[in-house]
């Protein structure tokens, strides 16, 4: 088994969190983001959104990090409470992989990692939303009672949560308006530290790339403007 994935990035760290997690071998292939590697003919022949990671299990190709996590806990650990078989378990395990991926990381990374990478600005209203993300989170949290995000116990949710909530510690940003969301984040380092390792080492990265930001004059990015160099 192998994973493209990058050193940093929420997605990858993520699916590289739930593979020690679940004890599974795999060798991690580093996709050089910089040097535009994920943009080539070559990977978006596993990838056809060139988007990172992707996991090669034996030539079977398969992008999307929720659909990865999914897929590890299916195959290879179906008995895991990781991914909790019982329907409404699952459900609300599924809900938070979807809400993070459609809400609460969408902000995120408009706000703190949009700017870092490409020529975007951070913005009020781009602020306001992260807020409002925030916000909803800690409503979810209030209403569950759980100490994890879907549970009482630690499941694939929290994986891409975590590692999209770390982006915010990475560029110094407070979470104190949001006790429950810095609760349940310090849990998580607290009682995993193995697997806080992995995301602390991609949160580093974006704390020199916030000071630091790459440079990327040389990457032809379909959609996203690429910060002219100076």
């Amino acid at each position: 088994m192998k994973l493209y994935a990058v050193s940093d990035g929420p997605p990858s760290l993520a699916v590289r969190m739930a593979l020690k997690a679940l004890d599974i071998p795999y060798e991690h292939i580093n996709v050089d983001y910089c040097a535009s590697e994920h943009m080539t003919e070559k990977y978006a022949e596993m990838n056809p959104q060139k988007e990172i990671p992707v996991l090669d299990d034996d030539g079977f190709f398969l992008p999307e990090s929720i659909a990865i996590l999914q897929y590890l806990c299916d195959k290879y650990r179906p008995d895991s409470e990781l991914y909790p078989k019982d329907p409404k378990a699952r459900a609300i395990v599924n809900h938070r992989l979807n809400f993070n991926s459609s809400f609460y990381y969408s902000s995120i990374s408009m706000y703190v990692m949009a700017p870092i990478f490409f020529d975007y600005p951070r913005t009020p209203i781009g602020l306001k939303k992260l807020n409002i993300s925030l916000a909803t989170f800690e409503t979810y949290l209030k209403r569950s009672g759980t100490k994890y995000a879907a549970a009482d116990h630690l499941t694939i949710a929290d994986f891409p949560l975590v590692t999209a909530t770390l982006c915010l510690e990475a560029i110094g940003f407070s979470l104190d308006e949001y006790p429950l969301v810095k609760a349940w984040y310090g849990n998580f380092k607290q009682q995993h530290p193995d697997l806080w390792a992995i995301g602390e080492a991609g949160m580093k990265e974006i704390t020199e790339f916030e000071k630091n930001p790459p440079d990327l004059s040389g990457m032809n990015h379909p959609i996203h403007p690429i910060r002219k160099k100076n």
